[in-house]
């Protein structure tokens, strides 16, 4: 079974002109959004002056979203290939992003550094999630925020994960999940204090990722990564994702959930 070790993802980045980026690491903006609407129910209005740490640059999509927005975004992480992917993207897109190479365990910042820290598709790839949330929570200001995002457990994509991670087909090479409950115990004995729970469903839905995966592959037929959406068929989604979502029981529903947790600041502790 494959590692997830630097020289791993170093190579899965040098190949990342074949790669589509869109299928791997596409999350419809929603650590964006998240963050966003964080930020804004701390009426800040908007993140100019706010200090952001993704940790696992990716793709860089998320940092330079962000820094578009306004906020001070710094990327981390262990190999150079997804690094320069990230500077390449914010240079087309006008905006700075700074790239930090080193090892998230133990991260070269001062504690206290950041406003928020978020990473996406990264816990599950450690055996003992421990280090990394504790070092996340160290470089955190008082009163900031961590967010977490990963894949849930009950789900299908799980299931099918799991298979080709036996098989060693995996892209990612090793990796496990969670469950909203692990996550947020893994959360509170950091000493955070819980912000708010998410789940995403994604639009389009895995079937049809999937699907379209198949055709490229297989017959060379390109579908659109989102297609038009039958207008009846989208206002009833929309509803009952609007209903649903609100219930604690569709977390256990969806391919990807996260967890935002507040550090406490001192004022609080009095």
């Amino acid at each position: 079974m494959r590692a997830s070790t630097p020289e791993h993802w170093q190579r899965f980045w040098d190949q990342a002109e074949a790669i589509d980026l869109d299928e791997v690491y596409d999350n419809d903006g929603r650590l964006v959004r998240e963050i966003t609407r964080l930020l804004d129910l701390e009426r800040r209005g908007d993140l100019q002056g706010v200090r952001i740490l993704e940790v696992g640059a990716g793709s860089g999509r998320d940092a330079v979203a962000l820094a578009r927005a306004g906020a001070e975004v710094v990327t981390l992480d262990y190999v150079r290939g997804s690094l320069d992917l990230t500077v390449r993207a914010a240079g087309q897109a006008g905006v700075s992003v700074l790239p930090v190479c080193g090892d998230g365990l133990g991260s070269p910042f001062a504690d206290g550094t950041f406003d928020v820290v978020f990473h996406q598709g990264l816990l599950e790839h450690f055996r003992d999630p421990v280090p990394l949330l504790r070092d996340n929570v160290r470089i955190l200001k008082p009163g900031g925020f961590l967010v977490v995002d990963v894949p849930q457990t009950f789900h299908y994509y799980t299931v099918g994960k799991q298979i080709l991670i036996a098989l060693n087909r995996w892209f990612a090479g090793w990796e496990t999940q969670f469950t909203v409950g692990q996550l947020e115990q893994l959360m509170a004995a950091r000493g955070l204090e819980h912000v708010r729970s998410y789940g995403d469903w994604m639009v389009p839905g895995l079937w049809y990722r999937a699907l379209r995966k198949i055709l490229v592959t297989r017959l060379g037929w390109k579908l659109p990564m989102r297609p038009e959406p039958v207008p009846l068929l989208a206002r009833l989604g929309e509803k009952w994702r609007a209903w649903f979502g609100r219930r604690r029981l569709a977390l256990y529903t969806t391919p990807t959930i996260g967890i935002i947790g507040r550090k406490p600041s001192p004022a609080a502790d009095r």
